[in-house]
């Protein structure tokens, strides 16, 4: 049965859609089936695997709203391991749409039940924001993974996205719980870095992944070509540390 994986920062420019795209990448080649659900209305983890999001029949906002199954809207990538339910600009209308329906905070996990014998992971790439479409998230997921740039602002905001995952604990999902804190943008050359680490390690005691993401010129340039890092540059800074990740990442979840 598949572990679901929320991805999220409220803040933006953290290297969320980066770290979901080539972490999920990662951990496809290493054998496991992997379904990435894009839930924000950019879509840009959906162009990251190459996926034309203009030309969709069907998109996540679909399986939220119309009640399309999932299965129906799953693409098949060409990378191995790795499943796409794609997101594109109709989903920025969900939010709306969500306010006055029945069990709001719940249609995200109860679209995705069918899935959940055929992956070992789903990751669910989160808007950028606290919003209904976070909460299904938060609703639907075992636990949470935060990118963290390791930069000066790196903890504004944090507070107010803890807050929230306390109450969807107390309301929704007793069960939820903290995946890891992935530190991204790191430059160990920087005193304000090794500050911002001990930082981030104080919040988040025993959670922080002894991996990190450094600034790549690489890691910028591959969503461009529809590739994650390491079919585009396997031998890059990036693509070594998004490996590091997932091994890490698997050796905390090796009953998967």
């Amino acid at each position: 049965m598949a572990k679901t994986v929320a991805i999220l920062n409220q803040k933006g420019g953290v290297g969320k859609t980066t770290t979901a795209v080539n972490l999920i990448a990662a951990i496809g080649a290493h054998g496991k089936r992997v379904l990435l659900v894009d839930i924000d209305s950019q879509g840009n983890s959906t162009s990251g695997f190459g996926i034309d999001k203009r030309s969709l029949k069907y998109s996540s906002y679909d399986m939220i709203i119309n009640k399309i199954p999932a299965k129906d809207i799953i693409i098949t990538t060409k990378f191995k391991g790795v499943d796409v339910l794609p997101s594109n600009i109709d989903l920025a209308g969900a939010e709306l749409e969500l306010v006055d329906a029945d069990k709001r905070e719940t249609k995200l996990k109860n679209a995705l039940l069918p899935l959940y014998n055929d992956y070992d992971f789903i990751f669910l790439d989160c808007p950028p924001s606290l919003g209904l479409i976070t909460l299904n998230a938060l609703t639907a997921a075992d636990t949470l993974l935060v990118p963290i740039q390791a930069e000066y602002y790196a903890l504004e905001g944090l507070s107010q996205l803890m807050s929230t995952v306390r109450q969807v604990k107390r309301l929704y999902n007793p069960l939820l719980d903290l995946e890891g804190v992935v530190l991204t943008m790191y430059d160990g050359r920087l005193n304000i870095t090794q500050q911002v680490v001990a930082e981030v390690k104080r919040f988040f005691p025993k959670k922080v992944y002894a991996s990190v993401i450094p600034r790549n010129v690489r890691l910028a340039e591959a969503p461009s070509f529809g590739l994650p890092i390491m079919y585009y540059d396997k031998n890059s800074k990036g693509s070594l540390a998004y490996e590091s990740l997932a091994v890490e990442f698997l050796k905390q979840n090796r009953k998967r």
